[in-house]
């Protein structure tokens, strides 16, 4: 009885651009629900994460670890992951927040190595990142340091959760995932870890939306563009695509 009355209250609130406060709502008094992915949208999307010695490359800090992972249609297909050394070392404050240490980065392969190995991987596919414009930033200082182009490309997750999630407590990763309830094994602050976290996350948002909302498939345009909307305007915005 609960589970209908929550929907009938998401469907009369949805013309009047309550509706991504209510699938938060329905999440509390329903319970934690299963995403079953459908197989409708079949573009390969690669969700990555880079740790780092710092910030910005603008301050001369470099890539460490990348780690990355293809999905299409709800499934993950692919993993990419490897440290890197560029040559410099990690300060104390990064060993403690990655576990990544000097003599970690010291092993592993040279940056640029695994970096051509990386454009291999992502080709021309879309990108996805958890505030995707600092792994964007590293992406392209580390391409552009083998010769490569940039790429553009990116949803950020982070940015869209804000919009479907307005009521989670904060838009981390590490708090989107115990608020989803998504799967996890406990490790963050490791570039595959956060990847493949990202990854549920974003195949969750584009759940939520399809099943919420009617549409046949929630592609990486609408979710891309969706980070670039305006709050207010976002239930607008998702019915005038389901309608285009």
């Amino acid at each position: 009885m609960e589970e209908v009355e929550c929907l009938e209250c998401v469907h009369h609130h949805l013309f009047y651009g309550c509706f991504f406060t209510l699938i938060t709502l329905a999440k509390k008094t329903v319970g934690h629900y299963n995403f079953v992915m459908h197989s409708t949208d079949r573009e390969t999307i690669v969700v990555l994460d880079f740790e780092t010695t710092g910030i910005s490359p603008d301050y001369g800090d470099r890539a460490i670890e990348i780690g990355a992972v293809k999905i299409r249609a709800g499934q993950i297909l692919d993993r990419f992951q490897s440290l890197m050394n560029p040559g410099v070392g990690v300060s104390q404050f990064i060993e403690n927040y990655t576990g990544i240490t000097n003599q970690m980065v010291q092993e592993a392969p040279d940056a640029c190595e695994v970096m051509r190995d990386f454009a291999d991987f992502i080709g021309d596919k879309p990108l996805v990142a958890h505030n995707a414009s600092f792994d964007k930033r590293f992406l392209n200082a580390e391409l552009a340091r083998i010769g490569q182009k940039c790429r553009d490309n990116f949803g950020c997750s982070m940015l869209i959760s804000r919009r479907v999630y307005p009521d989670a407590p904060n838009h981390k990763l590490e708090t989107l995932v115990r608020y989803k309830e998504l799967q996890t094994d406990g490790t963050f602050h490791r570039a595959l870890a956060d990847a493949e976290m990202t990854a549920h996350l974003w195949m969750g948002m584009a759940e939520d939306l399809r099943s919420f909302y009617g549409f046949d498939k929630v592609s990486f345009v609408l979710m891309r563009d969706l980070a670039k909307v305006p709050k207010a305007q976002v239930s607008a915005y998702l019915l005038k695509s389901l309608n285009s």
